[in-house]
């Protein structure tokens, strides 16, 4: 493993993480549906990409306690964008599975966000789009580390 806390290397680490988070931050408001919050937006994405699970498991993937993935999901299933079905093995269990509804709201966001942040990058010379396009793989890795 290699040590990155010192000189350029941690220098440029700070410029990462202080960047992400200001990206992610501006990518954040430029939601399509104001009345969801960024906790709700993040399971219905992780149940888009992940497909149904139980509140349990929606509890680890997003990091939270299972009490309040509970009322998450009971939020979600108010506003009609997820459903709980019967779970088809243990009869304890609920599995959370999201609705058209919210296939439809999650695509309509990602075309909202895309648009937006392919407006910045069009302001990127070439050889910026070009390590850009290369650091993305990349990104996505340290993402699902």
């Amino acid at each position: 493993m290699r040590d990155l806390s010192h000189g350029d290397d941690a220098a440029a680490v700070n410029s990462l993480r202080s960047a992400v988070m200001r990206l992610g931050r501006r990518l954040k408001h430029q939601r399509v549906d104001e009345s969801l919050s960024p906790t709700e937006m993040s399971v219905l994405g992780t149940l888009a990409r992940c497909g149904s699970a139980t509140p349990g498991e929606l509890a680890r993937k997003e990091h939270v306690q299972p009490p309040s993935m509970t009322r998450i999901v009971a939020l979600l299933e108010a506003k009609g964008l997820v459903r709980l079905e019967p779970h088809p093995d243990d009869r304890r269990q609920k599995v959370v599975t999201q609705t058209e509804t919210a296939e439809a709201m999650l695509e309509q966001s990602r075309r909202k966000r895309n648009a937006w942040l392919a407006g910045l990058a069009a302001e990127l010379d070439d050889e910026e789009w070009a390590k850009l396009r290369a650091a993305a793989p990349v990104l996505e890795k340290l993402a699902h580390l």
